[in-house]
């Protein structure tokens, strides 16, 4: 499950900097909207399975024991 958090968490990074890159050389507005959004869905992924509720351990953890 790490593995697969890291991938998410590299692939929301390489969203950002490929949409900062889109816009400094003028892209498509549309295309850079949509790969911020595609980012920022990523990184609520990545929170609702990292981040423990009501004083119990995250999902990841509680499947490793």
């Amino acid at each position: 499950m790490d593995t697969v958090l890291s991938i998410l968490v590299l692939a929301a990074i390489a969203l950002v900097w490929g949409a900062f890159a889109l816009w400094r050389r003028g892209g498509s507005r549309k295309q850079l909207v949509l790969m911020l959004i595609a980012a920022a869905v990523l990184a609520a992924n990545v929170a609702i399975w990292v981040i423990p509720l009501d004083g119990k351990p995250a999902p990841p953890s509680s499947e490793l024991n």
